[in-house]
Formats: C-alpha cells, sequence, structure tokens
C-alpha cells in the first residue's frame, strides 16, 4: 500500500527477525481471494507463535471504492477476517485503523462492532442527523462496484501462503525464540466455507 513496504521477506531483524509477516497482494483483491490467503496465513501464525491474546487492527481502506486504496472487499467479506479471529477463544482487542471514504468506515466499524458481540445488525440505516451521507442506498452493506481487475491469480495466491509457511518455519531456527508444546485443547477454527461468501457486488462504497 506504501511504496517500498511490505515485502514477503521484511521479517524483522535482530532480535526481532521471524516475527513480522508481511503478505504482498496485488490490486482488485476481493472477498473469496482475501479469504483464501488470509485463512490458511493466519493457521500457520497462530500456530507458530501461539499468542495467549491477539490484537486485530481493522483498517478499512482495503474495503472496495476507498478514495486511495485500490482492493474490492465488501463490507461482509473484511468483517469474515474477524469471525475468523474470533473462533480462536482468545482475548481478542479490536482496533480500527486507515479507511479514506469516511461513510464505508462508518458502515464497516458498525458492522464489525455487532461482529464482536454476536449481534446482527440490520441492513437499513436508522434515521439519525448524519443519514444523508450514506444515500443514495441507504444501507449498512452498499453494492461493491469493483473499479480494479483482480490481478491476484490462484497460483499466485497459492504461492504465497506456501512461501508464508516457509518463513514462518525459520522461527524454529531463531536462537531467541523458545518454542513449546502447544496447549491442550488449543483451538483451531475451520475455515469458512466459500459457498458462504455473499459475491455479489455490494453498491457506493
Amino acid at each position: 500500500f506504501f511504496p517500498g513496504t511490505g515485502d514477503m521477506f521484511e521479517v524483522g531483524s535482530e532480535r526481532g527477525k521471524y516475527y513480522s509477516v508481511n503478505v504482498p497482494l496485488k490490486e482488485g483483491m476481493d472477498d473469496l481471494s482475501y479469504e483464501l490467503v488470509f485463512c490458511p496465513i493466519m493457521e500457520h501464525v497462530m500456530s507458530y507463535f501461539r499468542p495467549e491474546a491477539i490484537v486485530l487492527q481493522c483498517g478499512a481502506d482495503s474495503l472496495a471504492n476507498d478514495r486511495l486504496g485500490c482492493f474490492n472487499l465488501s463490507i461482509k467479506g473484511h468483517g469474515r477476517c474477524l469471525e475468523f479471529m474470533k473462533k480462536y477463544n482468545l482475548p481478542l482487542m479490536v482496533l480500527g485503523g486507515g479507511g479514506y471514504t469516511v461513510r464505508n468506515v462508518a458502515r464497516c466499524w458498525a458492522y464489525e462492532t455487532g461482529v464482536s458481540l454476536g449481534m446482527d445488525i440490520p441492513n437499513e440505516l436508522p434515521q439519525s442527523d448524519y443519514l444523508e451521507y450514506f444515500g443514495p442506498d441507504f444501507t449498512l452493506h452498499p453494492q461493491v462496484i469493483a473499479k480494479h481487475e483482480n490481478a491476484n491469480s490462484r497460483e499466485y495466491l497459492d504461492s504465497l501462503v506456501e512461501n508464508m509457511h516457509r518463513l514462518l518455519k525459520m522461527i524454529e531456527h531463531a536462537p531467541s525464540v523458545q518454542m513449546q508444546d502447544v496447549p491442550e485443547g488449543f483451538p483451531e477454527p475451520e475455515p469458512i466455507k466459500s459457498d458462504k461468501l455473499d459475491l455479489k457486488a455490494d453498491p457506493d462504497i
């Protein structure tokens, strides 16, 4: 997203080497493609680092039609990352982040607040002093209008997952890292099935 950053091999340095994971995605990333890399890579991350708590930053600049971003994620697709991490049943702190189409940032974080609390939020927005900013549809989930062709082929995505797994294996050889057995009962989430994805373009954003 920021020029000159995010290379796959930016893995940290000195005592922090291999503690950083970067996944370089190309423009046009959609819901299904994002899930194909997010779920398996985060499974590997959780397996190797075995955290006792998670801090998840839910930046919204990956949503379709963001003023600066170049992805095609819907709000529901974005929220599936949060749903996936919740399945580990670990203490979870959810933060905001970037996002430059303000009405969609508000939509996204409202929806993901509901996801965090296990609540279903109606798609129709309630009356408020700010309702006019969410036209013309006045919904929580506007139609996604893809402005960028998805440049992430399945082969490319598979190679990312494979390479991330290889880099994470280097943790086993990092002298400052103490590896421990996985605690009994450590939760393993089931990947979200692709047939649950709403791949219909979601408007405005």
